[in-house]
C-alpha cells in the first residue's frame, strides 16, 4: 500500500519558515496562504448558499493536509483518481474518499478492497466509480475476498459513471445504467450510491453561456438516466460531478447533490482566462512558481523556471505583473530556461536578479512535479514563510 513521502525536509527548508519572501531559491512551487484560504471560504460559502455538498478533487494538490483543510471546512470528504492518491489520503489521516475513476486490474482491486476494510475500521467511507458490469463483479469479488480476512465488514459506495460529454469513461445515459445498478445491488459488499456526471470539457469552454448550455446537456441525461432507474424501484440517492469551469450551472441544476470543483482552491491560468459567470465566486491565483532572471540581453531575458517546474499540457504559464519588470509574456525555453518578453513597447526587459512570478497553466500536473509547496502568508511580495507543505501523493500514479 502506498505511504505517504516521508522524506525529511533539509536543514535549509526547516531554516525557510519565518523567513521572508526573498529568502526563497528558485525555481519554487509558492503557495499563497492567504489567497487560498479566501478561495476556500468563498467555496463553503458558495455550498452553503446552494444547500449543496462538495467533496474536492486531492489530485489536484495531491496533499492530505490540505485535503484535511479542506474537510474542516465543510468539505464531505475528497475525490481521487488513482488508487494510490487514495492510500495517501487515507494514511494522511482523510476519513472519506472517492476514487471516481473504474479500477478492473485485479492487484489495484485487492488494494481497494483493502483499503475500504482500514476506513470501514475507523468509521471512515471508501467509494468507487463503475463503467462495466465486469467491473462490478470483480470489484464484488475483491472485496468478498477481503471480508473473508476478518474485522469489521466492509461496504463500499459504488458510483455509476455515465458518459455526459467528456467522451472517455462511462455508459452511456439510459438503459445501461439502470444494469450496472442492479448488478451492483445484488452484492452485499457494494452499495448503490447513485450516479457520477462529470463533463471535463465543459469546464474549459470559454464563454459562461457555452458552459451553461453543454450543462444543460449533462442535466437532461442525468434526469434520464434517473428516471429510468428509479422507475425500476431503485433509488437514486446522489448525482455527483462539476468542476471549477461549470459548477454553478451544477449547483443550480436541482438535480447534482454534489459538486467535484477542485482548482478553484489554487486556480491556475487556464481556468482564468474563462469568461467568468457573475454566479460563480471571485476566485484568486493562489499558485505561483517563483523564478529568477538568470540571463539578460536587448530584446529578451531567460528565467531558470522551465518545462520541469510547470506543465504545460494547457499551455505556457502567464508571468504575475509586478514592478518594476511590468507586463511580460513567457515563451518557451526548454526544460530548464524560461524566455521572458516585454508585452509593450515601453516595457523594459527584466534585468539579471530580477524575481519574476509565474501563473501555471494547469495546477494539477504542475503539483505533481515538486516534492513539497512553500505556503507564504502576508502576501507573495512582502510576505514570509509559513509552513512547508508536503505533497504527500506526488507520483502516485497507480
Amino acid at each position: 500500500m502506498a505511504q505517504p513521502t516521508k522524506t525529511p525536509l533539509s536543514e535549509a527548508l526547516k531554516r525557510l519558515v519565518g523567513q521572508p519572501v526573498s529568502a526563497i531559491d528558485t525555481p519554487a512551487l509558492v503557495l499563497d496562504l492567504d489567497a487560498m484560504q479566501r478561495n476556500l471560504s468563498r467555496m463553503a460559502e458558495f455550498a452553503r448558499k446552494h444547500d449543496i455538498r462538495w467533496r474536492p478533487h486531492a489530485k489536484m494538490h495531491k496533499s492530505s493536509a490540505l485535503a484535511k483543510l479542506q474537510m474542516q471546512a465543510g468539505a464531505v470528504g475528497v475525490c481521487v483518481q488513482k488508487v494510490a492518491e487514495a492510500e495517501v489520503m487515507v494514511n494522511g489521516g482523510v476519513p472519506n474518499v472517492y476514487i471516481s475513476n473504474e479500477v478492473v486490474a485485479p492487484a489495484k482491486l485487492a488494494r481497494v478492497a483493502e483499503l475500504a476494510q482500514q476506513l470501514a475500521s475507523s468509521h471512515g467511507q471508501l467509494a468507487i466509480a463503475v463503467d462495466s458490469l465486469e467491473g462490478v463483479r470483480r470489484l464484488a469479488g475483491a472485496m468478498n475476498e477481503r471480508r473473508h480476512g476478518g474485522g469489521v465488514p466492509a461496504v463500499i459506495d459504488v458510483f455509476v459513471e455515465i458518459d455526459v460529454g467528456q467522451g472517455r469513461c462511462g455508459v452511456p445515459p439510459g438503459r445501461a445504467a439502470v444494469e450496472l445498478a442492479h448488478e451492483i445491488r445484488k452484492h452485499p459488499a457494494l452499495r448503490f450510491a447513485g450516479l457520477q456526471a462529470y463533463h471535463g470539457k465543459a469546464q474549459h469552454l470559454r464563454t459562461a453561456q457555452a458552459r451553461r448550455d453543454a450543462i444543460g446537456v449533462v442535466v437532461q441525461d442525468v434526469l434520464f438516466t434517473r428516471k429510468q432507474i428509479e422507475a425500476e424501484g431503485v433509488p437514486v440517492e446522489l448525482v455527483t460531478g462539476a468542476g471549477t469551469g461549470s459548477m454553478v450551472c451544477e449547483a443550480a441544476s436541482g438535480v447534482f447533490g454534489e459538486l467535484q470543483a477542485g482548482s478553484f482552491l489554487f486556480m491556475d491560468a487556464d481556468y482564468a482566462a474563462n469568461e467568468r459567470d457573475p454566479a460563480q465566486p471571485q476566485f484568486e491565483h493562489a499558485l505561483y512558481v517563483k523564478s529568477r532572471v538568470m540571463s539578460s540581453s536587448l530584446r529578451h531575458a531567460v528565467c531558470d523556471a522551465g518545462h520541469k517546474s510547470h506543465a504545460i499540457d494547457s499551455g505556457l504559464p502567464t508571468v504575475l505583473t509586478l514592478e518594476p519588470t511590468g507586463e511580460l509574456e513567457y515563451a518557451n525555453g526548454g526544460d530548464e530556461h524560461g524566455i521572458l518578453r516585454p508585452k509593450g513597447a515601453n516595457q523594459r526587459v527584466p534585468q539579471l536578479d530580477d524575481v519574476v512570478w509565474l501563473i501555471p497553466g494547469h495546477c494539477d500536473p504542475t503539483v505533481n512535479l515538486h516534492r513539497y509547496l512553500i505556503g507564504v502568508g502576508g502576501g507573495i511580495e512582502r510576505g514570509k514563510v509559513e509552513k512547508i507543505i508536503r505533497v504527500d501523493a506526488r507520483g502516485a500514479l497507480t
